[in-house]
Order: structure tokens, then sequence, then C-alpha cells
């Protein structure tokens, strides 16, 4: 009797596509495990700079103390709607587990987030343009220096960037219910994520009652995640509006940009590099065949564009939620496709010198350890933004000048040693750009000068070899 032989059928795994349930098997997916590994590698790396001081971002500062205060007695409320309370709440639970805010597991969830990213990327170009588009969506997002650099701070950018990714393909794949409900949640980790109610309706198009539940349940989502926000409406708009009123007026360093449309290309080339020109002629291929996932993609692009263009702050981040969307323009045409994975080594290279950075010491945590060592305790300081916290120290803290904002009087020596301020700290992130627009900013700059001719400098760092970051000089008045 021969013997029994038991068969095991190849382990498969599910992947939504045409609006089927597809299966892949495991080693179709080799090659896409490899990939987010790459990605989680990039993102980890350097992922502990700055810490415990937050000095990556200092938005950070902004939102995770506030996660941290949800679970040690703070309530749910941020009393705080510059952003909504998504982010906050994902961070949250693990908040609970720390004695104190904890930049470092905040870090890892954005970073988490990041390589879900790049999945998201992946899927997004498959349902779009095929397989070719998929692995070159995500191989440039992987690897695009704006994508990792933010996948290491606690910030709202790449949350926000991989909603907008899964709502698009979603959206591809006719799953309107559920492309609202993401929709819902993209605006609930920052609020230019209602954007994504253009791609949501070009793709709803004729299907009016399917479409008028997605935009139902983008709405519901959105209250569920960010309650406060609705029962605080007023307090929320006023929050919102000075955001993007600083937006509008611009921000400190950006005086002396191009034009918006050449400052975000800009932004876009030092994220994508040569990938961003295949993703241009990809773009421009779309507009003369108009398929059905040209016009969702494009429609998502044109309102993000026009957006953007009436903001004179060009943060990179803000282009960060186009990423996706363009590389999967830069996949668009097949016989491209090699020279699209090739080309992403370029973003590959700036983006490991990044991380090269990221692995050390940051200036401004040594200013801060010699000011603990060397002063005593009380010492008043004044202190620009992007400083370390002093604690043990009284800090007065010196406002960030920008577009629109009044001259604060406390930049004056006269008035800092009639409040009682012995010590003053400044650094390159303010004072570079304050000096490198001296025509503007006037009285801050003269700032910089007194404290160089009038007050004695006691400790001086700068970038270099083995530090990064701004320089830093502490001055004795």
């Amino acid at each position: 009797m021969p013997s029994a032989r038991l068969e095991l059928a190849p382990l498969a795994v599910p992947v939504v596509e045409s609006g089927r349930l597809r299966s892949y098997r495991l080693r179709e997916l080799w090659p896409l495990v490899l990939l987010l590994t790459g990605a989680a590698l990039l993102r980890l790396d350097g992922i502990r700079y700055g810490l415990p001081f937050a000095l990556l971002n200092v938005d950070e500062r902004n939102v995770v103390p506030r996660a941290w205060g949800m679970t040690h007695g703070a309530g749910p409320n941020p009393d705080w709607f510059e952003y909504p309370t998504l982010l906050m709440y994902l961070l949250a639970p693990l908040q609970a587990l720390q004695p104190e805010p904890s930049y470092l597991s905040a870090r890892l969830v954005v970073a988490s987030l990041g390589v879900l990213g790049v999945a998201a990327a992946w899927w997004l170009g498959r349902r779009a343009y095929g397989p070719g588009a998929g692995w070159v969506a995500g191989a440039a997002t992987a690897v695009a220096t704006t994508h990792v650099a933010y996948s290491h701070m606690a910030v709202t950018d790449v949350p926000l960037t991989l909603a907008v990714t899964v709502a698009l393909g979603l959206a591809l794949a006719r799953r309107l219910e559920w492309a609202g409900i993401v929709v819902g949640l993209a605006a609930s980790v920052k609020y230019p994520g209602a954007l994504l109610l253009v791609p949501l309706v070009l793709a709803g198009w004729g299907r009016w009652r399917r479409l008028g539940v997605s935009l139902v349940a983008a709405a519901l989502a959105f209250a569920a995640t960010s309650p406060f926000v609705v029962s605080h409406p007023f307090q929320a708009a006023d929050d919102a509006r000075r955001v993007q009123r600083l937006a509008q007026a611009g921000w400190l360093g950006f005086e002396h940009d191009h034009a918006t449309p050449i400052a975000y290309l800009d932004r876009l080339w030092e994220g994508l590099g040569p990938v961003l020109l295949l993703a241009a002629g990809g773009l421009v291929l779309a507009l003369v065949q108009r398929r059905r996932a040209d016009l969702v993609l494009g429609g998502f692009l044109l309102a993000e564009v026009a957006y953007l263009l009436t903001l004179n702050a060009h943060f990179d981040r803000y282009v960060l939620p186009l990423v996706p969307a363009l590389a999967a323009f830069a996949g668009r045409v097949r016989p491209l496709v090699p020279l699209a994975l090739a080309l992403c080594v370029v973003p590959l290279a700036w983006s490991l010198g990044r991380n090269a950075e990221l692995r050390k010491p940051d200036t401004r945590a040594r200013a801060e350890a010699w000011v603990q060592r060397a002063l005593p305790a009380g010492t008043r300081i004044a202190a620009e933004p992007s400083s370390p916290p002093l604690v043990r120290f009284r800090v007065t803290k010196l406002a960030l000048p920008g577009p629109g904002r009044s001259f604060d009087s406390r930049r004056d020596l006269a008035r800092l040693r009639a409040d009682g301020v012995r010590y003053v700290l400044v650094n390159g992130e303010v004072a570079d750009r304050v000096l490198a627009a001296r025509e503007r900013y006037g009285r801050e700059a003269r700032f910089y000068d007194d404290l160089e001719a009038e007050a004695q400098p006691v400790f001086r760092v700068s970038p270099g070899a083995a530090l990064a970051g701004p320089w830093v000089t502490i001055y004795r008045l």
C-alpha cells in the first residue's frame, strides 16, 4: 500500500484588488517584505536624536505632552486645537505607561505609521496603474527624504500622508464608504486632510447614494476621533484660523524663497530627486488620457496644490501628502519602471546622509548640560525658541520673530538686565534666519549685534564631525 502524503497548500495572503479579494503566495510578497524592512530601518536609524529634549521638531512639544496628559489626569480634551486630536489619541495608550511624556515611544508610533504608509503607497500604485507602478510608489515613498525625516518625529504629517494614501486607494477600489471613513480620519489628523473630499466626489460621481453615505461616514469619523473640535467649534475655528494666518503670512526663514510654486517644486525635488521628473511625465500623460485613476489622483493633486498656493510658509512637510500619488505617476509608464526604481537611489543616498547626522548628539543638548553643570539653580536665563527646556532655572522665553509678528520688547539687553536676567542663550536655528533677513528684522538683528558687542560669551558650541544641530552661544550680561 503506498504511503500517504500530506500536501500543504502554499501559504497565501489576501490583498484587495479590482474590488475583489485576491490571494498572493507568500513568496510573491517577499520583495514587499524586504522593502518594508528597509523602510523600517531607515526610519529607526537616528530616532533617538535630541532626546529627551525633543529638539528635532518643536511641534513634538505640542503633541506628546498633551497625549501624555490625557492618561494622567487631564482627560481627553486637549483644550488646544491647532491640530485635531486623532494623533494624540493614537499616542495616548503608550504614554499611559510612562511616568513622564515619552518622545521616543511617540516617535516609534509615527515611524510604524510611516512603514505602513510605504505599504499603502505600494497598494495605491498597483491599484492605479499596475504592479510596476506599485513598486515605484512603494520604493519612492520608502526613500523619500521628507517621508523618512518626518517618520522620525511625533508630528502629524506622516500619519496624514498614510491616511491620504489609503483614502485614495479605497476610492480607486470603489470602496466609497470606507474611503469616506478614512477621509474623516485624515481630517482628524490634520485639517487639510479634508481636501480628500475632492477625489472622493470624483470617485463617486454618478453614484449619488453611495457618495452621500461616504460623506456622512467622513463626518462621523471626524466627529468620533476629534469630538472636542466638534463640541468646541468656535475655539477650534480660532486656533485653526490663527495657524492658517501664520502659514499665509509666511514664517521666519522663507523671506528669500522663490515664488510659491517654484518653492514647493524645490521641496518636492528635495524629497524625490529625479523621480519627480518621471512623475511629471506621468502626470502630463494622465492629463491627456484621463482614465479613472488619472482623474482621482489628479483631482487630489490639483486640490492640494491649490491649497499650497495660498501659503507663503514653504515647509517641506506641506508637500508630503503629494509624495505617494506622484510616485505612482512616476511608475505609470511600464517601460520606464526600471529607470524609476534606479532613480530611487538618489533620495536613498540623501536620506542616509540625513540619518548620519541624526546619530550625533545635538549641540543644544551640550549647551543644556553646561548650564546644569556651571550655573546655580534658579538663575534667570533668557532663551530663544528651539532651545531645550532648562529645568531648575527661571527662563524668560524670547518670542520667535516672523512676518506680521510684533517685535518682542524682551529682545533688548537693558530690558533683560532690568528683569534680572543674567544669561542669554541664543542659537543658529533662529539667529541665522533673522540675520539672513536683516532688512526685515532690523531690531531683532541688532539684538544679536548688541550681545556680541556688550555681553560676554561664556559658552559656545558649533556642529561638526561629532555634533549636529545649530550653533549655540550663551552670553553673560
